[in-house]
């Protein structure tokens, strides 16, 4: 006899699929050598190493947005800020682990500190955490499609912190951390 379906509808990746995807990133990262294939090749692990760098540094500045919109959330979200400083710092960054200015700060002091606008941060906390998690999926994605195109280590490096991005949709979306 079937167990009968659970009564919460559920959104985002199931354990079951974070637990696939390490595993099967490193399949892939494994599929590519070591060394690379002379310069053009390290010019575009070079350049894939520098993206991967400004994606981390870009979703970072997500989180600072959203915990300085939404200081309630501080708590929840700084372990994962600094998961994602250390991927930025992993990919070649300069980036500190430094908290933003303050979760107190207004939205636009902390954008005049970094040359790019401060992403907008919707008005409430389950939409704000809905919208890093769309971010985290996203950019998780665009990482595991690109294991194929990369030097081994890189694509090693590339397939660990798309995983703990994957690990970050399903704390933002299910879990009550």
């Amino acid at each position: 006899m079937p167990f009968p379906p659970s009564p919460r509808a559920r959104s985002g990746p199931r354990r079951r699929s974070l637990l696939a995807v390490a595993p099967a990133a490193l399949a892939l990262s494994g599929c590519t050598g070591g060394d690379s294939g002379g310069p053009a090749a390290a010019s575009a692990a070079d350049r894939a190493r520098a993206r991967a760098a400004r994606d981390s540094e870009a979703l970072v500045e997500r989180y600072d947005a959203v915990i300085a919109a939404r200081p309630g959330l501080t708590g929840r979200l700084r372990p994962l800020r600094e998961e994602v400083v250390r991927h930025a710092r992993a990919f070649g960054s300069d980036r500190k682990a430094s908290p933003p200015a303050s979760a107190s700060a207004s939205p636009s002091a902390s954008a005049s500190a970094s040359p790019s606008p401060s992403p907008a941060v919707p008005g409430n906390d389950k939409e704000a955490l809905a919208g890093l998690a769309a971010a985290e999926r996203e950019l998780a994605d665009r990482r595991t499609k690109a294991l194929g195109a990369v030097p081994g280590e890189l694509a090693r490096l590339l397939a660990s912190v798309a995983a703990a991005g994957a690990a970050h949709v399903f704390l933002l979306t299910e879990g009550d951390a």
